[in-house]
Parts: structure tokens; C-alpha cells; sequence
């Protein structure tokens, strides 16, 4: 059977609240063998521990936890050592998503920087990898990674790539693996689609994000672990390669990147 993975979803939030065991359920059926759900919101709410909750009651399900850029302002020391501690849990397998977001700006430039360098210390000292979450900051994204990261075995992955060739090829340098939405698949997405041709499949990821960025040919319904295949078939025709091979290399690069080759059937 075909396998995939959906390295980056966001099913324990409330989209997902009247029929998440369905939206499982179709997942596995579609051959997802495997989720990393990231949990975002407020840190001073419960909103990692319900990511957390929800990675417990499922054993195909990962998680992720860390501030995301927007909510960089309401980062503090209390939220520091109750993530830490969450980050014990075993169902923990990456700090994320974290990052730089100069589009939307809902936290200062320069409180996101300090932010984000301060998780990446966090996640290196946890032996963590980072998902990174990067929009219009290609620049001091890399930069600071160079920097904060240099020489870090674990690296991580920038998800939802819409950077430029050079910012993908940065961050493949510094052991990072990159990661496709389901925008690749979107027609006004050419210049993704170029890049992604030109990236070595062993470095490369697929996720949904979901319930965001739904892909060709569901655009305009809610997004669902599921639909990752349809980014693993744009994927394929790029590298002219059969679908099923994109999930198997998907899949290890996602084993290999986690340490949860285990629970795969690889």
C-alpha cells in the first residue's frame, strides 16, 4: 500500500471539532500513515496542550509545539518553562512552528527576531528539531538560522516553502528539509512548481497544513490530512516520478527528520 505522511497539519483545532475522528479515518484510507499536528494559538492559553491531548489518543499522530511569529509579543519566561516541560512528552517530536512573518506583522519585526532566537536556543538545548515558519523574511530567516544554528545535527524543516531557489538551497545547506502545501498545486504557483523541480527529493516534505491551502482539485472546501496525496501527485510529475515513490521517500525523509521511523511501515 501506498504511504504517506502529512508533516504539518492543524486538526486539534476548533475546524475540526464535529467530525475529527472521520477526518482520521479518511486520512488512513487515503494511506496516511502518519500526522505531525502542530499546535498554535495563544501560549497563555491551553492550546498546546490540546495538541499534546490530541497526539496522545492517536498513535499515528505527532506533535509539534512552540509560538508562532504571530503571537511572538505574548511570548514570557511562564511560557517558556510550561513548553518546555510539554516538550517532555514523548508524543513531542519538534519545536514548532516558529519563525519570522513580515507579511501580516502581528507581532514587531524585532520582537519576532528575539523570539525566534530564543526557541531555536530552546529547541537545540531540547535536541529538537524546529519547523519554521517563514513569510516576505527569506533574508533574516536564513540568516539567523546560520547563526543560531550552525552545526545543529537536527535541523528541521521550513514548511510551506514560498521562498525563492537560493532561500531553499540556504536552508538544504544547513540540513534542512523543505516543505510543499498544498499551493504547489494551485495554477498561479508556476515559479513554486520551478522550484521544487529543481530540489532533491531526499530533502523534500509534503503537508497540508490544513485546514489551510486546500489543494487542486478540492480548493474552497476545508482542507484534511487526507488531501496530501494530491500535493504528493503534483510532486511526482515534477520529478517525473511515480506517485508511490514520492510517498515512500517522503515518508523516510519524514522518519529520518523526527526519529519516529518505528511507527512507520517503512
Amino acid at each position: 500500500m501506498t504511504q504517506f505522511v502529512d508533516s504539518h497539519c492543524h486538526i486539534d483545532g476548533p475546524e475540526y471539532d464535529e467530525d475529527r475522528d472521520d477526518v482520521i479515518a479518511r486520512a488512513r484510507a487515503a494511506g496516511v500513515t502518519t500526522m505531525l499536528n502542530v499546535g498554535t494559538g495563544d501560549p497563555h492559553s491551553s492550546a498546546f496542550e490540546r495538541a499534546v491531548a490530541l497526539s496522545e489518543q492517536h498513535e499515528e499522530i505527532f506533535c509539534a509545539i512552540g509560538v508562532h511569529p504571530h503571537d511572538a509579543k505574548l511570548f514570557d519566561d511562564p511560557v517558556e518553562t510550561s513548553l518546555v516541560e510539554l516538550a517532555k512528552n514523548s508524543r513531542v517530536v519538534a519545536w514548532g512552528e516558529i519563525g519570522l512573518d513580515y507579511h501580516y506583522d502581528h507581532s514587531p519585526r524585532e520582537v519576532q527576531r528575539e523570539v525566534f532566537r530564543r526557541q531555536l536556543r530552546i529547541a537545540r538545548s531540547l535536541n529538537l528539531p524546529v519547523v519554521i515558519h517563514s513569510r516576505e523574511a527569506k533574508d533574516d530567516t536564513i540568516a539567523i538560522l546560520r547563526e543560531e544554528l550552525d552545526v545543529y545535527e537536527r535541523a528541521g524543516v521550513l514548511h510551506c516553502f514560498g521562498g525563492n531557489l537560493q532561500m531553499a538551497l540556504d536552508a538544504i545547506d544547513l540540513g534542512f528539509l523543505i516543505s510543499f502545501a498544498g499551493n504547489l498545486t494551485f495554477k498561479k504557483a508556476q515559479d513554486l512548481r520551478d522550484i521544487a523541480r529543481q530540489l532533491p527529493l531526499d530533502r523534500l516534505l509534503v503537508e497540508t497544513d490544513c485546514p489551510y491551502l486546500t489543494p487542486v482539485p478540492f480548493r474552497g472546501k476545508r482542507n484534511e490530512p487526507a488531501r496530501v496525496v494530491e500535493t504528493a501527485k503534483c510532486l511526482a510529475e515534477l520529478h517525473d516520478r511515480q506517485v508511490n515513490d514520492v510517498g515512500r521517500i517522503t515518508s523516510e525523509n519524514f522518519a529520518r527528520l523526527f526519529g519516529v521511523r518505528s511507527q512507520l511501515r517503512l
